[in-house]
């Protein structure tokens, strides 16, 4: 497990912003990137998340909004299904309220969606819609336990009934782009093509259906969001290797506010949330996919 990301200002549930992270159980490795709970303790909270891959929320106080890169903007719901975003997201709460998560790899994205996946990005619904008052009496449940140990417990067997593969993903092709986006510093679209061995059509295809975007997009995402997570933990991009990811000062700019809604020079003084969730992501190198730890 992860140690807790505790800003000054208090502990035991007195600091402004609470955030740990965790790997999932080995069955679900395939499908669930982490589980994480959050804490927030503080009348308003309004902060920019990076792009990223979808996520399955429970919430305690259900009084706030998402904002997606294309304007459009979804209520938070008690348990919310946020699709595969394309852009920086705005997230805000009206109100203190914790948070029990997990975040949605290809083949788990498969599974909770099916056909619907692609149709979702730079999206939330409510989970109830879905599954009915069963979600609410889950979000009960894990709104009562003792600890994040009987959450995680809750979590992984939620997370396993959810996932019952309404599709089952080629998990070669998913291996093929993940290899691809962490292989090189800025992933070209005819190497992917040329690993699968398929048409660029074919390749465009599978990946707006398993991972929300044209391969194009996915490689821009993870680019810049790599670059902004290493920038956030105070690292030097040479170090990282990125140095030679972005065409110039300009582009670099241009990506990561784009992708993570901070400037480098703001991400040299990450806020709370960025910084928490940065090195905690980065605290689970080791036990989950390099690109869930490195972005």
């Amino acid at each position: 497990m992860s140690d807790t990301i505790l800003p000054p200002g208090g502990a035991n549930g007195d600091a402004p912003f609470e955030l740990q992270y965790f790997p999932p159980d080995p069955d679900l490795a395939d499908m669930v990137s982490s589980f994480y709970v959050a804490r927030i303790n503080m009348p308003r909270f309004d902060e920019y998340e990076r792009a990223d891959r979808p996520q399955f929320r429970f919430v305690t106080a259900a009084k706030g909004e998402y904002v997606f890169a294309d304007g459009h903007c979804s209520p938070v719901c008690r348990a919310n299904i946020v699709g595969p975003t394309s852009g920086r997201v705005r997230a805000i709460s009206h109100c203190p309220t914790r948070m029990f998560g997990f975040g949605l790899l290809p083949a788990g994205w498969a599974a909770l969606m099916g056909d619907d996946a692609e149709k979702l990005t730079d999206r939330a619904i409510d989970a109830a819609d879905l599954f009915g008052d069963w979600v609410d009496a889950v979000a009960t449940a894990l709104a009562k336990a003792a600890d994040v140990t009987e959450q995680l417990v809750i979590g992984n067997n939620f997370a396993r009934e959810v996932l019952q593969k309404q599709e089952a993903a080629p998990m070669w092709f998913i291996r093929t782009v993940d290899k691809w986006l962490t292989d090189a510093a800025s992933p070209q679209v005819a190497d992917l093509v040329g690993a699968t061995g398929m048409s660029i059509r074919s390749v465009e295809r599978m990946t707006k259906h398993y991972y929300g975007l044209s391969p194009r997009m996915l490689a821009r995402k993870y680019r810049a969001v790599r670059a902004a997570s290493a920038l956030a933990r105070g690292e030097n991009l040479d170090t990282a290797q990125l140095g030679d990811a972005f065409y110039d000062q300009s582009h670099l700019i241009r990506e990561i506010k784009r992708f993570a809604g901070a400037t480098p020079g703001q991400l040299s003084r990450p806020s709370r949330y960025t910084e928490a969730t940065t090195r905690g992501r980065k605290e689970l190198a080791g036990k989950v996919s390099p690109l869930v730890s490195e972005t």
